[in-house]
């Protein structure tokens, strides 16, 4: 059996298009999506909205879910790294678990059967 794991990204939203093209020249096409708010060493920022200061310090972010077999994870961490990488504080994180099961609903398969990935060049 083969192990899998789901890997979680989150960064700044506009590395989303390139990210979201590095994982489908991966052979990654399936991913759970969500615009979140967060913070971090980034920390916020000042605006001023009708004369007054707010602090924002929550900045927004993209988050990225995806499920595939242990033996990408680190493709896809080295992928991230070159893709989400500005060099500035709040590129974002990378989050690795450890997945014991997948169940696809529709037809009640299990295990990388349901996933719709390529596992060493070949449908599963």
């Amino acid at each position: 059996m083969v192990a899998i794991s789901k890997v979680v990204a989150v960064f700044r939203p506009e590395r989303f298009s390139v990210f979201k093209e590095a994982l489908k020249q991966l052979g990654i096409m399936g991913m759970t999506v969500t615009n979140v708010e967060g913070c971090g060493l980034q920390g916020g920022r000042i605006e001023h909205y009708r004369g007054t200061e707010i602090e924002i310090d929550l900045l927004p972010k993209t988050k990225v879910e995806i499920v595939i077999p242990t033996e990408k994870v680190p493709e896809v961490i080295q992928v991230a790294k070159k893709v989400l990488k500005t060099g500035k504080m709040g590129d974002g994180k990378l989050f690795v678990y450890d997945v014991k099961q997948v169940v696809r609903i529709s037809n009640e398969s299990e295990g990388l059967d349901a996933l719709d990935i390529k596992y060493n060049g070949k449908e599963v």
